[in-house]
């Protein structure tokens, strides 16, 4: 055979060979260069608690403006001008945000016509006079001086008497007009001393609002799970750290048929003021709670095929567990399976996690 065609035939094996032996190393090298990747896989830094058991309570929110326990508004029920009464702990004029006691006249009236008109000084003697004729009558009819009809007639006119001067007395009252309970002085409309008051003007408000109330409105697949006699937390939007504790006291039955909801009173303790009647408030109706039970935070559970997950750190990596819940609320829920006491729940750095990643807490 020619020697030169041996040549060429030879030529190309020895191209395939090397190409053969080239591809094998870089198979080698790929396979060595996965298992380095594998024992140096990066650890993702994670913060984790310890789970423990506490206590949660399910409620359902509203919301409402907080009105006074009790209100009165002072009229003017005669003319009069205008005198503003002093406060006897400040030595001052009466001024919004007073304390007032039951009684305390807080504006009086000057109109000596009706002073005139009622003429209680002449019917209080008027009084005296009937009294001691009843009291002689009665002293002559138990000698038999004097008959039964006598008696009965001086009895009348002393009843007539003391009718006058009760009359006249409230028709003077009129005239001051007082605190029908002890309570704030909410409003206290400004007139110049000696402004002619005309009947019915406006003049005084008074409130107490060391309980306050709200009506509220619930949906109607609420009507039962809401009723009379249940807590309620109270907060207020711009001093969310202050809670008051408060009371259903009185639910509808009936839904709105416009709106589709009921509504319901609460009672609510507000002893320090630190709440005033006005303010709207975010409500929580305490429908059911749990002690002694598994208690962790509602942002760090997953939304999973499975069911709701979360991650705990297990020998430097992360195990996956799929929860059976049982109460919840808007900031935290029971765990009734899934986790126990002492596991470290991570609560940092799960959005990224998958079963078994390596973790390093960073707590």
């Amino acid at each position: 055979m020619n020697p030169n065609l041996l040549a060429k035939q030879r030529r190309p094996l020895a191209k395939t060979a090397k190409w053969a032996v080239l591809l094998l190393i870089l198979l080698a090298w790929g396979c060595n260069s996965d298992a380095d990747q594998e024992q140096v896989e990066i650890s993702i830094p994670v913060s984790a608690e310890k789970v423990a058991k506490g206590s949660i309570e399910a409620y359902v929110l509203t919301s409402g403006t907080l009105q006074a326990y009790h209100t009165a508004i002072l009229y003017a029920e005669a003319q009069g001008r205008y005198r503003l009464q002093n406060n006897p702990q400040t030595g001052k004029p009466f001024q919004s945000g007073d304390k007032v006691k039951k009684g305390q006249t807080i504006v009086a009236l000057e109109n000596p016509e009706m002073i005139a008109d009622v003429r209680l000084p002449s019917l209080k003697l008027e009084l005296d006079i009937s009294q001691r004729e009843y009291e002689k009558q009665q002293s002559l009819y138990d000698k038999g001086g004097v008959t039964l009809r006598e008696l009965k007639t001086a009895e009348r006119t002393l009843m007539d008497a003391k009718f006058n001067v009760d009359n006249a007395q409230l028709q003077l009252a009129k005239l001051r007009l007082s605190a029908p309970f002890d309570g704030t002085l909410a409003e206290l409309p400004f007139f110049s001393p000696g402004t002619e008051i005309a009947t019915g003007a406006e003049l005084a408000q008074v409130v107490v609002y060391e309980k306050l109330v709200a009506e509220v409105n619930f949906p109607a697949g609420e009507l039962n799970r809401i009723t009379p006699g249940q807590m309620v937390r109270v907060t207020q939007y711009s001093q969310p750290e202050d809670t008051l504790q408060g009371r259903i006291t009185q639910v509808s039955p009936a839904l709105d048929p416009e709106t589709r909801s009921f509504r319901a009173l609460v009672d609510i303790d507000n002893p320090n003021g630190i709440f005033r009647p006005g303010m709207f408030a975010r409500l929580n109706v305490v429908v059911d709670s749990r002690e002694n039970t598994i208690v962790i935070p509602r942002e760090i559970i997953l939304a999973r095929r499975e069911g709701p997950t979360v991650y705990i750190v297990d020998n430097g990596a992360a195990s996956r567990r799929v929860l059976t819940l049982g109460l919840e609320n808007p900031y935290f829920v029971e765990v009734e399976s899934g986790l126990k006491e002492g596991d470290r729940v991570v609560t940092k750095g799960f959005e990224t996690l998958r079963n078994r990643s390596r973790v390093k807490v960073v707590n």
